[in-house]
């Protein structure tokens, strides 16, 4: 899924979360910097996410047409509470998305090898390509 699918595909989830207030792309909330990002209002604040995509293993820009590939989704797990830090949130505002192209939703922060000062969602797809969401 390329970054500006991704990107209205979480705004879409996130405006109909009953956790999140608001929901802006980075460029209604005044940041015109980063291309593709969001901005998300919950009870623990406003959270700016930035997104890059990766195209799927052998891929090249010129021709690719973002098919979809459909597999098992991430199975659910806990849903997104008002309260959550940020990453915690929007990872489980992915994974209970239940949606056939995503297989898995990784939060940086409890990799073994996180770093303290890095916060973020990998979400790799069925057809390899992955979406990176870093917290700015």
């Amino acid at each position: 899924m390329r970054p500006g699918r991704f990107q209205e595909f979480v705004i879409d989830l996130a405006r109909n979360s009953p956790t999140a207030t608001q929901v802006r792309t980075l460029a209604e909330a005044g940041d015109t910097e980063i291309p593709c990002g969001i901005a998300i209002t919950t009870a623990a604040g406003v959270s700016r996410w930035g997104i890059v995509g990766q195209l799927p293993d052998g891929a090249k820009h010129g021709g690719f047409d973002d098919a979809p590939v459909h597999g098992d989704p991430v199975a659910p797990g806990d849903a997104p509470q008002a309260a959550d830090v940020p990453e915690a949130w929007l990872a489980a505002l992915l994974a209970h998305s239940e949606s056939p192209e995503i297989a898995s939703v990784e939060r940086w922060s409890v990799r073994e090898d996180a770093r303290p000062d890095s916060f973020g969602v990998t979400v790799r797809f069925h057809n390899t390509a992955r979406v990176f969401m870093r917290l700015l």
